[in-house]
């Protein structure tokens, strides 16, 4: 025969101690109760709690995608423009990036948070921190170029106006050599700058330390933008009861 006093393991039970008061609303706990994120909690509060939740959506999703977008666009001229201005590399913009892209989507999705929206912000980030060595590289290119060019416009300026290229007779007849490869299409160009902006940050790993450590920096912004975008951490436990079981009364003599 089994003891009546003895706990059952299928509902868990805790004896009040008459102080245990919801988190929620401050009353006492009476009856069944729970523990969220290991806080007590009565029903009622426990019911709001799960209506205020946000609910994910596909419109969630999408407006989280496009603030995202957004986020990683600004963060793409934020870390472009710091390098174009001040001609230095600094890879721990990177940190920012992953936040400001991670905090958008938020805003966008309202709170809601989960394995898609991590994802999608990890590849926002990276796009944009990658992505930004194109207008870079455009850059350092035209400073590069532009004093070659001034010096190559000099010595073409005096041979305009020197008197052998003034008589027509001395000017040389079109060469019948081939002639130049077509340009290739816009298309390709574009395609072609995609892919070796979203590889630039492996190709700097030829550099040595500073590809690698610029490599590392830029997994810890990823690494924000999934911890920032993750789902809330709710653990809803209960219900339990608040009071044992009461022994039965001893049986009266006859």
């Amino acid at each position: 025969m089994s003891n009546p006093g003895a706990p059952q393991f299928g509902v868990a039970e805790f004896k009040s101690t008459g102080a245990d008061v919801c988190v929620g609303c401050n009353q006492p706990l009476s009856g069944s109760y729970y523990r969220i994120n290991g806080k007590l909690a009565c029903d009622a509060c426990v019911q709001q709690v799960k209506m205020s939740l946000p609910r994910d959506s596909h419109a969630a999703f999408v407006r989280a995608i496009l603030f995202g977008i957004g986020g990683a666009m600004l963060g793409l001229i934020i870390y472009s423009a710091f390098a174009m201005l001040t001609g230095i590399m600094i890879g721990y913009v990177a940190l920012a990036v992953g936040w400001l892209v991670a905090t958008a989507m938020k805003k966008g999705s309202q709170g809601v948070g989960g394995r898609r929206y991590q994802i999608a912000a990890v590849a926002l980030t990276y796009a944009a921190v990658s992505l930004s060595a194109i207008p870079i590289g455009i850059s350092f290119y035209l400073k590069e170029k532009n004093p070659v060019a001034h010096a190559k416009a000099a010595p073409n300026a005096s041979a305009s106006i020197s008197p052998d290229t003034a008589d027509p007779s001395s000017i040389p007849p079109p060469s019948s050599g081939p002639q130049p490869a077509a340009k290739p299409a816009v298309g390709a160009i574009i395609a072609s700058m995609l892919f070796a902006g979203l590889a630039s940050p492996f190709l700097e790993l030829q550099s040595g330390v500073s590809g690698i450590l610029g490599l590392v920096i830029l997994f810890v912004g990823a690494r924000i933008a999934w911890k920032i975008t993750s789902a809330p951490p709710l653990e809803i436990l209960g219900p339990f009861q608040t009071n044992a079981l009461t022994a039965p009364s001893a049986p009266t003599g006859s």
